[in-house]
């Protein structure tokens, strides 16, 4: 892993030279700085055409990220810091943490169960004992 690769998660490590930098002026705070400094980060990222990601880790990434790509390519902005470099870690985490939560596998199938006879008991006599407080709370009998 060289400098500037991307550690997304265990073995997919995106390769620097296939990530996309550009750099445009950022608008909030800065004073005079922001109308000429570049801090505004923009990082892409060609998922659908990039060998260093596995078939299937793709494949569950182009789904669970189809309405964020633009023809396969995956882009992140990043504009809240007034320096470039650290828009640059900001764009470099935010990929990651994207990449990371659309490669995770599915959580496992939960089968639905039916409730026991304790848990069954349990609710009747709680539902007793709430009907026997609100019936104490009206008007006594003559």
């Amino acid at each position: 892993m060289t400098e500037g690769d991307l550690h997304v998660r265990g073995p997919l490590v995106l390769p620097g030279r296939e990530l996309h930098w550009r750099f445009s002026r950022a608008s909030g705070p800065g004073g005079q700085g922001v109308n000429t400094t570049d801090s505004r980060v923009e990082l892409s990222f060609d998922l659908a055409r990039s060998p260093s990601v596995p078939d299937d880790l793709r494949s569950r990434a182009l789904h669970r990220l189809a309405n964020r790509l633009v023809d396969g390519v995956l882009t992140v902005a990043a504009s809240e810091h007034r320096s470039q470099l650290r828009n640059r870690e900001a764009a470099r985490d935010r990929l990651a943490a994207t990449l990371r939560a659309a490669t995770a596998t599915d959580p496992p199938v939960r089968r639905p169960t039916a409730p026991s006879r304790n848990a069954k008991r349990r609710r009747l006599d709680e539902k007793t004992r709430r009907g026997r407080i609100k019936r104490l709370r009206g008007r006594p009998d003559e």
